[in-house]
């Protein structure tokens, strides 16, 4: 057998005798794989695939769209002496998308336990607006476990709706300042923003502390005590979301039934027309996993009960004329089994059409066992694509092209952990879910949750943005809605006998976000998630090779690593600036066909500037 210097050097011969066979552009990239020791891809020409024959056993041929959910390559073996190569070659198809998400794609969700622990009273504060406009255009959807006991009471006067859990109960030395805001705001115009003194917040932390405590002991039981929303407080949540630029989505009670197991639209009635006489926009779901009803009452609603209340629901919604073309969505099932698809089958079958998008949720890890090593878990990371293929195939017999929405999505189920679904480490769950889902077609992802009593949340207590809030916030920044295939070749590892080969470098490619002015139409971004314990090195080949591009990687700060609740971005730590200022994202230049280097366990984006691609030059 040739020596892998000889076969290497008769194949670069073997490009003079075909290049002019070939576009200039493809020629560069073939001969960039073979100067580079790399299999050649799948498009080689015939001519230089024949040449290539003696040589098949020492190379092989990968190629990888984003439409994959694993970034695989095939195991061969190399001959004796041969070095593992580090270099990667990336391009991009710029040509056309492969999927188009909502301007809307990465959305926020506020669980009704913020009445329960008297956050729902602070959202007005400036820096939580400030906060959540920087994750705007999105959607706000106002549910979890709480949904299904919640009430709506129509009270306007603040001072007769006191009481319960929350600061208008704990914080009594203050309960004149809270009215006086209350009234105050309502003679404000356009946007109601309040200041909050230091010890009315300090205060509100310790119970919502000790509250924290409460709500833990009910999800952990699977028992809700009823909740209260009063009209003052919808006008809080209301504001909080039009001061923020969010769409507000809201759940209503399905668990108030007849005795025919039907669903009592009464309250809901009553809550539509006070939000109807206040001309608010508002779309509407009912319920949450109502697949879980039979553990919370002791009696299920099927399918094909569930379909007909969300068909009550849309003659409801269609008699009042602020309503009448408001947007609904449902049934949003929890994780699709065999008797969740049930359910999901016989929804469809009764109310597909009636619905604007299906939806769905998903928590990867039960928050009470969750250690640090799991977010970094490739066969974790790989779990939502199951239950996409399962969700779409339902919904696609019922209804093709119906859009799927994943609701209520975060690293750990019941509450979270501290110190771990709160860290940098469960950053490279989110940013995959952000990818694998825009590059499977799923319109929306609802992050739970902005603002939460337990540890899945994008902002903590003090009023502070976590890491994950940091990588949604360059996710929107950077991310726009048009997804692009991916081209890669070099990804090569040794295969271990027995066990399924997973690759633990994750890339996903996107036109540059339109709003975005910092970078012209046609740019492309690139995030790219490095699980490895080491650094890999990309070379941008193609329409990318030789461009300028602008590097934005994010690391932990500080010395708790991926258990730290701080990041840096390009080495500087972030922080808000003051309550109405978010910081500068500033990106680090990088030279021109200069190759990535992407550290061990970290996340980065990368726009490639002035791409001019096709695919990304109009909206």
């Amino acid at each position: 057998m040739e020596s892998w210097h000889r076969l290497r050097e008769r194949l670069v011969r073997g490009i003079r005798t075909i290049s002019h066979q070939r576009a200039p552009a493809d020629s560069e990239l073939i001969r960039g794989f073979l100067l580079s020791g790399m299999p050649c891809p799948s498009s080689c020409p015939p001519g230089l695939l024949a040449l290539m024959a003696p040589g098949l056993a020492l190379m092989a041929t990968f190629s990888l769209s984003s439409q994959a959910g694993d970034r695989r390559a095939l195991p061969v073996e190399k001959p004796p002496g041969v070095k593992g190569r580090t270099l990667i070659l990336l391009d991009v198809n710029t040509k056309s998308p492969v999927r188009i998400i909502s301007e809307n794609f990465l959305s926020l969700q506020l669980d009704p336990s913020i009445i329960h622990d008297g956050w729902l009273d602070f959202l007005s504060s400036r820096r939580l607006v400030t906060l959540a406009r920087g994750l705007a255009p999105a959607f706000l959807r106002f549910a979890g476990k709480r949904t299904d006991f919640l009430q709506f009471h129509n009270v306007k006067n603040p001072a007769k709706s006191r009481g319960g859990p929350g600061p208008d109960y704990y914080l009594k030395n203050y309960e004149d300042d809270i009215v006086r805001s209350d009234i105050a705001l309502d003679k404000q115009k356009g946007c109601k923003i309040a200041q909050h003194p230091d010890i009315m917040l300090e205060l509100q932390r310790e119970k919502a502390a000790q509250m924290h405590l409460v709500l833990l002991k009910e999800q952990f039981s699977n028992t809700y005590s009823n909740l209260t929303l009063t009209a003052r407080s919808l006008d809080k949540l209301y504001n909080f979301a039009d001061c923020s630029g969010l769409h507000l989505i809201f759940a209503l009670n399905a668990l108030r039934r007849n005795p025919n197991n039907s669903w009592n639209s009464s309250n809901a009635l009553s809550l539509l027309k006070y939000s109807a006489s206040k001309k608010y926009n508002i779309s509407w779901e009912l319920g949450n996993e109502p697949n879980n009803y039979r553990t919370l009452i002791g009696r299920s609603v099927n399918g094909s009960q569930l379909g007909k209340d969300y068909v009550q629901l849309r003659s409801l919604l269609q008699l009042i004329r602020t309503y009448s073309r408001a947007n609904l969505y449902g049934p949003n099932i929890g994780r699709p089994r065999k008797n969740v698809i049930s359910l999901l089958e016989g929804f469809m079958k009764v109310a597909g059409s009636t619905v604007d998008a299906v939806t769905w949720q998903h928590y990867y890890i039960d928050g009470r066992v969750a250690k640090v090593t799991d977010f970094l878990k490739t066969r974790l990371l790989d779990t939502l694509s199951d239950q996409i293929r399962k969700i779409q195939k339902v919904v696609n017999t019922y209804t093709p092209g119906k859009k799927i929405w994943l609701e209520g999505v975060g690293a750990t189920s019941s509450g979270g952990m501290n110190n771990l679904s709160d860290s940098y480490a469960a950053g490279f769950l989110w940013l995959n879910t952000l990818g694998l889902l825009a590059s499977r077609g799923i319109d929306v992802v609802v992050r739970h949750s902005f603002l939460d009593h337990g540890h899945n949340h994008l902002v903590d207590h003090n009023f502070n943005p976590l890491p994950d809030y940091w990588l949604s916030l360059l996710y929107k920044r950077l991310i726009g809605p048009k997804v692009l295939a991916i081209h890669v070749a070099g990804l090569q590892r040794k295969p271990r006998p027995g066990r399924v080969i997973r690759d633990k470098l994750r890339i996903y490619a996107h036109c540059t976000s339109y709003h975005n002015h910092n970078y012209v139409r046609g740019s492309i971004t690139l995030y790219i998630i490095n699980l490895h314990r080491s650094r890999k090195k990309i070379k941008l080949a193609g329409t990318l090779r030789d461009k300028i591009v602008h590097q934005y990687l994010l690391q932990p700060y500080g010395k708790d690593g991926l258990h730290s609740k701080s990041v840096q971005l390009n080495g500087q730590p972030l922080a808000m600036v003051d309550d109405g200022t978010l910081p500068e994202l500033k990106p680090r230049p990088l030279r021109a066909g200069r190759t990535l280097v992407i550290p061990p366990l970290t996340m980065s984006f990368y726009v490639v500037k002035n791409v001019n691609a096709l695919a990304c030059r109009y909206r």
